[in-house]
């Protein structure tokens, strides 16, 4: 739940400065340095939107949950592995 409100309050933020800064961004002079600049910066702003709203909505929870997955059964393989190899050693003894 916390890392939740933190992305909530980080997003929050980030819409903050967006609508603060739009008014004060030069707009105008189509081709100039401060215009590419302000479109580059919006186009920031957007993208960490996007990426607070992305982890709020969870879309990677199932994704995480496979990963988990693969992790355990490699886990236990390493562990059969290891346990075949003792088995082989003790009979040569």
């Amino acid at each position: 739940m916390v890392k939740g409100f933190k992305n909530v309050v980080y997003m929050s933020l980030a819409i903050g400065m967006l609508f603060y800064s739009i008014p004060q961004l030069n707009l105008t002079d189509m081709g100039s340095l401060p215009m590419i600049f302000s479109v580059i910066w919006i186009a920031l702003a957007f993208l960490v939107i996007a990426s607070h709203l992305h982890q709020i909505l969870g879309v990677d929870e199932e994704k995480r949950k496979e990963l988990s997955r693969i992790k355990r059964m490699k886990k236990w393989q390493m562990e059969q592995l290891v346990q075949g190899r003792r088995k082989m050693l003790q009979f040569r003894k």
